[in-house]
């Protein structure tokens, strides 16, 4: 699904996925609102979800669909990485985030990664922009060392590359371990962390490293 209030942006978009066969798009909206409604209608994997939108912006378009029984991965489309917009929506269960001019193929790749469950996160700017918007109370920080310290070592090994943006592939390559193995990882850190996915993992491991 591409939820963005600018027709010609919805249209390049629709263009460029339509040159993959793998990718179907099955739906388009121009705010939050009609974005919930096609979720409800159509089965959705993926969405491309622009912040600012008249109605209801995507930020809480996102808290909404992350909300139904089968919730879609999503991506956010944004202008500027480094804005606040692009953290809440981050903080909100986006699993991504993708600048509006990025290569097209990178964006058909982006796609691929979040569908099968990775996060698209460029590490730079993820660890930038969590540095300047994401402020730890102490309360907090406590809650989340409780629930890291459920993890064992090789988690956290795992949690670690995670939350600098690594991909499935890039953590078993760096521990010498199988794909599938990571993925076994993955889905125990988010269970024990009691998050919904990778990005809020990251967030988790923020919220107990040093300032």
């Amino acid at each position: 699904m591409i939820v963005d209030d600018d027709a010609l942006v919805r249209l390049g978009l629709s263009d460029l996925l339509g040159t993959d066969p793998d990718i179907e798009v099955v739906a388009q909206a121009a705010e939050g609102l009609q974005a919930i409604e096609q979720a409800t209608v159509h089965r959705i994997d993926v969405a491309l979800m622009d912040v600012r939108m008249p109605r209801m912006d995507g930020i809480t378009a996102i808290t909404r669909l992350r909300a139904l029984p089968h919730p879609p991965k999503i991506i956010t489309l944004t202008t500027f990485d480094l804005d606040e917009y692009v953290y809440n929506a981050l903080a909100a269960g986006a699993d991504g985030f993708l600048l509006k001019d990025t290569d097209p193929a990178e964006i058909l790749r982006a796609v691929h990664l979040v569908a099968a469950g990775s996060a698209m996160l460029p590490p730079v700017a993820a660890r930038r922009l969590i540095d300047r918007y994401h402020h730890t109370a102490r309360p907090r920080a406590a809650a989340a060392q409780q629930r890291i310290d459920r993890l064992t070592p090789r988690e956290r090994d795992v949690l670690a590359l995670l939350a600098e943006g690594a991909t499935n592939a890039d953590i078993a390559s760096t521990l010498g371990m199988r794909e599938s193995t990571v993925k076994a990882h993955v889905s125990r850190i988010l269970t024990a962390l009691e998050v919904t996915n990778r990005v809020q993992a990251a967030l988790f491991a923020r919220d107990i490293s040093p300032a």
